[in-house]
């Protein structure tokens, strides 16, 4: 392999007729001036007399032909694999033209491929074309993981992709870009396998109740398989966890309100007059409610005329509660935004989400384990304001204490996961949840708070946490507008980012500031299955195949099954198994199960007759 025709000391044209390139492979450019130089193959084509011309009309560089020729290459009869390499660190001078190429040992790219242990990192998967390299790495390095390729599981053959997660502490925040279908979902799954491989405390927000890890993978051989049954839990908002609303401040209670439908500032206003701290769902809500009545009554001879009507004192008490409350608040707090206020809090608690407290996740994220928390988008743009919220001034809290030297009670660095992140801090308007998620993209990293944010639609996450993710999983993406944001906010060429709409499901680039440089990879098999991986195709036949079988189960005794007989079978069933008919689906079900060959049907002058066949 030879460098070919003009070179700058960025990009350099190789030439060989031996091997054939591949796109993102790594070669070493000896050169005899300036040592040896690594580069990474961004273009490979082959060249022969058969295809003479590009689209553009010609090979290449006529220089790269001139070159080609000179150092003895036939080209109107060898076929010529060519690769545009660019280099890793710029060369101080151009390229010596003619310098030997050759493909690099293990040792010779070890910094720049794998910066941590297994042990201490994230072991996410491969980096693809370096098999040739993988050969002489050391043995810490292998037979750590499976790949699918071509729906086949195979055992590590390149260099183990290892995310070092001590990184995260200069260069916080993980973003993972990628269409329906790309392995976006897969790959959020392996790197959650792999925070709890380290004992991390993590939350995960779960709009879509996939992310379970009590599903061992049966694919993998049973000796490798892991079990994280004590490593996660998943909670459901409203059953098992939800909101303390005597521990809600003024703001909380209106983030929640918030979330449940945007409130005025007449509403805020409302909030803020008529709530008290250390409420109880009840006295606030009664307060409301008394007021509203008072209100609804319209004056006060109206409300006195009620007291002066009370038949106990209960009522009449009552009733004195609403006169004080409307005398000072009716002219600060309009009916509509009181009324407005009520319906919310009675969304939210018909929820379940005052019926609960968050102790349990804070117990989790104490014991370094991955809480799921699952529930509806809108439940979870509710809920996680206040969750994450409280859980991050609580590490926050801490941390100044610690810096002020004054004693307070330990919280844990942890980790904010959640997919379709463009609900949860979105770019085209405010919601409560996106203010918590940008004051941690901007200065979690100071508290040891780190977000990874899933999105098919990069486009739409908010501007500001999109420029915080400073490693970015970018799986195949197919609409221009997202290309165009993640070519914006990564350092992919224009060559990677042709690519991306046409990525094998599982392929990634990471763009990772800590490398400085994106790398191609493909993510490892996960350790466990999502509840979602059946077909839904395979699920359907598999539904109609049990209520053929059952159909089969109710009818076997009483065959042969006469046409004048139906009502009396059909009495049988429903007595038998409590599933009742009428004679003209009973009647399609057996032509069905005679279509599909569960049975056959005999004609006779008088009626039809269905028997097994």
């Amino acid at each position: 392999m030879k460098v070919v025709g003009i070179t700058s000391q960025q990009e350099v044209y190789v030439a060989t007729k031996d091997r054939n390139f591949r796109i993102n492979e790594f070669l070493i450019i000896e050169d005899s001036y300036q040592g040896d130089l690594i580069g990474e193959v961004v273009e490979a084509n082959a060249y022969n007399k058969y295809i003479p011309m590009n689209l553009h009309g010609e090979l290449a560089d006529s220089a790269v032909l001139e070159s080609l020729r000179a150092i003895g290459y036939d080209i109107e009869e060898d076929t010529i694999y060519i690769a545009k390499v660019r280099l890793l660190n710029e060369a101080l001078y151009p390229v010596e033209a003619g310098s030997d190429v050759r493909i690099p040992a293990f040792h010779e790219v070890r910094d720049l491929m794998v910066r941590c242990s297994p042990e201490e990192g994230l072991v996410l998967g491969v980096i693809r074309n370096t098999d040739h390299m993988a050969e002489t790495m050391d043995e810490e390095y292998k037979n750590l993981l499976y790949t699918f390729e071509d729906g086949r599981l195979e055992r590590q053959k390149e260099i183990p992709y290892i995310f070092n997660i001590k990184t995260m502490h200069q260069y916080p925040h993980i973003g993972i870009f990628g269409g329906s279908g790309s392995g976006k979902s897969f790959g959020l799954r392996v790197i959650l396998e792999e925070l709890m491989n380290l004992n991390i405390p993590t939350v995960v927000l779960d709009p879509h109740y996939e992310m379970d890890f009590s599903q061992t993978a049966d694919y993998l051989p049973g000796e490798e398989r892991l079990d994280y049954a004590g490593k996660f839990k998943c909670l459901q908002v409203g059953t098992h966890v939800g909101v303390k609303f005597e521990d809600l401040s003024v703001q909380d209670l209106k983030n929640l309100l918030d979330a449940s439908g945007a409130l005025t500032d007449a509403m805020n206003n409302v909030v803020d007059i008529l709530y008290k701290k250390r409420d109880s769902y009840t006295s606030f809500f009664n307060r409301l409610k008394m007021l509203a009545e008072a209100q609804e009554e319209g004056s006060v001879d109206k409300i006195r005329r009620r007291i002066e009507e009370s038949k106990t004192d209960l009522e009449r008490q009552g009733w004195q509660e609403r006169l004080e409350l409307y005398l000072n608040y009716d002219k600060s707090c309009p009916y509509s935004s009181v009324r407005g206020i009520i319906w919310r809090l009675n969304r939210l608690s018909n929820e379940g989400i005052f019926s609960k407290d968050i102790r349990e996740i804070e117990n989790g994220l104490h014991n370094g384990k991955l809480i799921v928390v699952q529930g509806s988008t809108r439940i979870l743009q509710v809920f996680s304001t206040y969750l994450i919220n409280n859980l991050y001034h609580k590490r926050r809290e801490y941390k100044d204490a610690q810096y002020r030297n004054e004693a307070s009670d330990y919280f844990p660095p942890f980790v904010v996961v959640t997919d379709e992140a463009h609900n949860f801090a979105p770019k085209a308007f405010e919601c409560p949840s996106k203010a918590i998620l940008k004051e941690i993209s901007q200065e979690g990293r100071k508290y040891g708070v780190f977000l990874i944010l899933a999105t098919q639609r990069p486009t739409l996450l908010d501007e500001t946490i999109t420029a915080q993710l400073n490693t970015k999983f970018i799986f195949r993406t197919v609409r221009s507008s997202d290309i165009a944001t993640i070519k914006e906010e990564t350092d992919i060429t224009m060559e990677e980012a042709r690519r991306l709409p046409y990525l094998r499901t599982g392929d990634v680039f990471i763009s990772e500031s800590a490398l400085g440089r994106t790398i191609f990879a493909r993510i490892r098999a996960a350790h466990t299955s999502s509840p979602h991986t059946e077909n839904p195709f395979d699920e359907l036949k598999g539904k109609f195949e049990e209520n053929e079988n059952k159909f089969m189960d109710l009818i076997r005794d009483k065959l042969p099954i006469n046409g004048d007989d139906f009502l009396n079978v059909i009495r049988e069933i429903e007595k038998e198994a409590g599933i009742t008919y009428t004679l003209d689906t009973f009647e399609e079900k057996l032509e069905d199960m005679v279509e599909k060959g569960f049975l056959i049907k005999k004609k006779t002058p008088f009626f039809n007759v269905y028997d097994e066949k």
